[in-house]
């Protein structure tokens, strides 16, 4: 049986803009299989929804939390989110701010 899609709100704080965040996400969420959005914000953090599995959500958790090679991860929190559907068929880098 298919584990049921659930979606989370990441935040994602440190060195992660400027250095390829929110390209190392995209291709993490395409290998593991999410849907969702990955966006900069004003305050230097990085935002990510994502919808997929409780166990796809924990392997990107951990993804996250490493980062791409330049980047310096301080911390990552994460909320529970409503499923979007308008966020499921892929996983996209949203337009700054």
């Amino acid at each position: 049986m298919a584990e049921a899609r659930v979606a989370k709100l990441f935040s994602v704080a440190g060195m992660v803009q400027g250095v390829g965040y929110r390209y190392f996400t995209q291709r993490v969420a395409a290998r593991i299989g999410i849907t969702g959005y990955v966006k900069n914000l004003r305050d230097g953090r990085v935002e990510v929804y994502a919808i997929g599995s409780s166990s796809q959500l924990s392997r990107l958790r951990r993804e996250l939390e490493r980062g791409p090679h330049g980047a310096s991860v301080a911390e990552v929190t994460d909320e529970n989110a409503g499923v979007e559907e308008r966020y499921s068929s892929n996983f996209s880098i949203e337009r700054d701010f």
